[in-house]
């Protein structure tokens, strides 16, 4: 008896990683205009962060799971999270569903996803230097903000805003690389070594 024959399958899906990226960074550079000052907390915040940098980045990190990518899937599943969370910290009090969250509590929620981030940084030294920067700054977005709310002093949400714009602009840059170097078939945007 012969062994059956294995046919190994081209994989002919799309890279899901730029949907992901832009949800992520597009809705990061909104918030952190925010972060700045320069208008407040709106609807066009909300919105973004439940669809676009929420339920995009979730879509983006189950078509990773799909491809084998056990970082991609982690980062996208748990960001899109983070952002619909968020959402929810912000809209459950108005809605009168849930006491808001002090100031301190804030603060070790951003904490939390800072050492999250920290760990997925060390991931991206492996990857190319952009994901390493993307990853890089979000930590220190997520220290700053942190500590913003465990001081309550307001320069630091300004300059965490700064940091923030830089990550997601960052974040865009990676998926319009992914995006148009595969349109080309040939590199349009560098990322700066090897790409995931």
């Amino acid at each position: 008896m012969t062994a059956p024959t294995l046919i190994a399958e081209k994989d002919l899906t799309a890279n899901p990683a730029p949907l992901g990226l832009m949800g992520f960074g597009m809705t990061t550079v909104l918030l952190n205009l925010h972060n700045l000052g320069l208008f407040g907390n709106s609807a066009m915040i909300l919105a973004m962060g439940i669809f676009y940098g929420g339920i995009a980045q979730v879509i983006a990190g189950i078509l990773e799971w799909k491809k084998g990518n056990t970082f991609g899937t982690t980062a996208f599943t748990s960001y899109g999270f983070f952002w619909l969370s968020l959402v929810g910290l912000l809209v459950l009090p108005k809605l009168g569903w849930a006491e808001a969250a002090s100031s301190s509590a804030m603060g070790a929620y951003l904490l939390m996803w800072g050492i999250f981030t920290a760990f997925l940084f060390v991931g991206t030294l492996k990857m190319d230097k952009v994901s390493q920067f993307v990853f890089g700054s979000l930590t220190l977005l997520f220290a700053l903000l942190a500590l913003g709310d465990f001081t309550e002093i307001a320069v630091i949400k300004q300059i965490a805003g700064v940091v923030g714009i830089a990550c997601g602009s960052a974040a865009i840059y990676a998926a319009m690389a992914q995006v148009l170097n595969e349109v080309y078939g040939k590199t349009i945007l560098s990322v700066g070594g090897k790409s995931h």
